[in-house]
């Protein structure tokens, strides 16, 4: 695959972009004794293009160098391994690459530590991702990569019928209910199995309807509200009039990227790494798809924000060489290389402007509009059981267990007691 063989181009241009670096700004150091080797936990490296990028660092740095620990490819796996360690104050991991929504949970829990602002050119990132690393008003974690989802839909189909991309909930129902059967297609599917992706479809729907679950700090409940029962009802009237179709609800990211790509549905919502794949030379639908912003309720919807945040362990043995690693991995020239070696969206604003980047990943434009549209999952020193409790209800709606009045007043009450109790 085409990112396969631009990671195993890494080597090469390690000196390049470590002479960028050396201008970049790193964070000041406190003492010969903050610094050293170091570890980088993160989830499955899956494009195989982080390795390269620490030979860079670890050829211009002796005596700090970084080991890359590669835990399960399940975020819910890595998050359970590094909480862990860090709950038992092993100084095994110093940096820890961790998902957006766990950066108020793990500094509440004062297990990484707060950064300087001056030391990050966050004013150089996208707008909506420097508030993931922040809590209570400090920044604990710089942003890596981002991440929003996308609508994916057959471009040749609805060319072929004279149609445009929905823009709207009531289009794409249109279009998934009366177009889809006449080519043999599924109408629309998400990430719909109780996990973490059915968390993320939830808010997005909830959020396009005008509706939330928790306020910005994440201490007063606001989920049971008509506002959610609308995002709610427009998925679960989906599944009950059959235009996303029942084994949707055990897709999780992988599933619903190959019935599209092996050509069984005309909409998917799913994460920009599909299209490097579904245009691979092989797909059913290469050359056959495109892709545009969520539709809302009664316009463009809201997606969230995922993607991840770097952060420095409070049993770090050496913080300052932590936070030099950091500025490393996001500073400009690295940060282009996570997209053209890693296919993981970067953090840097500029780069989505870059003529070049864009012709080789044509959904940039279409991915920061929806990032600078995105809204963060909910924020909370409890957000693991807050979005156990979101997974469970939702589903339970989906599967048709309960409406979607029912099921917003039902998750208002589980989500209080988890807030009680905190």
């Amino acid at each position: 695959m085409r990112w396969k063989r631009a990671a195993g181009r890494g080597l090469l241009a390690g000196a390049v972009l470590l002479a960028a670096y050396a201008g970049c700004g790193a964070p000041s150091l406190s003492g010969d004794d903050e610094r050293g080797p170091m570890t980088l936990a993160t989830a499955g490296d899956l494009t195989e293009y982080l390795g390269p990028l620490l030979d860079g660092w670890n050829r211009t740095h002796p005596g700090e160098e970084v080991t890359l620990v590669e835990l399960p490819d399940s975020a819910d796996e890595t998050r359970a391994q590094m909480i862990t360690e860090l709950r038992s104050g092993s100084e095994r991991f110093d940096v820890l690459n961790i998902d957006v929504a766990w950066t108020s949970e793990f500094a509440a829990a004062g297990w990484i530590t707060p950064l300087n602002r001056d030391d990050f050119p966050l004013k150089s990132f996208l707008a909506p991702v420097v508030d993931t690393a922040t809590f209570g008003g400090e920044l604990y974690a710089v942003p890596y990569v981002t991440n929003a989802g996308l609508l994916y839909y057959r471009k040749d189909v609805l060319d072929r019928e004279g149609e445009e991309p929905p823009r709207t909930w009531a289009e794409l129902e249109r279009q998934a209910r009366t177009i889809a059967p006449e080519y043999g297609l599924e109408g629309y599917a998400g990430q719909f199995l109780p996990y973490e992706g059915l968390t993320a479809n939830a808010v997005e729907v909830v959020r396009s309807a005008g509706g939330s679950f928790l306020d910005d700090e994440g201490t007063r409940v606001t989920v049971d509200s008509a506002a959610a029962a609308k995002g709610l009802t427009f998925l679960v009237d989906g599944v009950r009039d059959g235009w996303i179709p029942r084994e949707a609800l055990t897709y999780k990211e992988e599933e619903s990227r190959l019935a599209f790509q092996h050509g069984e549905l005309l909409f998917l919502r799913n994460w920009p790494y599909v299209h490097g794949l579904a245009g691979a030379p092989g797909s059913e639908v290469a050359g056959k798809f495109g892709t545009v912003p969520l539709p809302g309720l009664d316009g463009p919807g809201t997606s969230v924000l995922g993607g991840s945040n770097l952060a420095v362990s409070s049993h770090s043995r050496h913080p300052d060489s932590a936070a030099d690693l950091i500025a490393y991995l996001t500073s400009e020239p690295v940060q282009r290389r996570v997209l053209t070696d890693g296919s993981l969206p970067p953090v840097r604003a500029g780069l989505y402007a870059d003529p070049e980047l864009v012709r080789e990943h044509p959904y940039l434009p279409a991915l920061r509009e929806s990032v600078l549209a995105a809204e963060p999952r909910p924020k909370s020193a409890r957000y693991d059981q807050v979005s156990l409790a979101v997974q469970a209800v939702v589903h339970d709606a989906l599967a048709l267990r309960q409406t979607p009045e029912d099921a917003v007043a039902r998750l208002g009450r589980e989500l209080a007691r988890i807030a009680d109790a905190g």
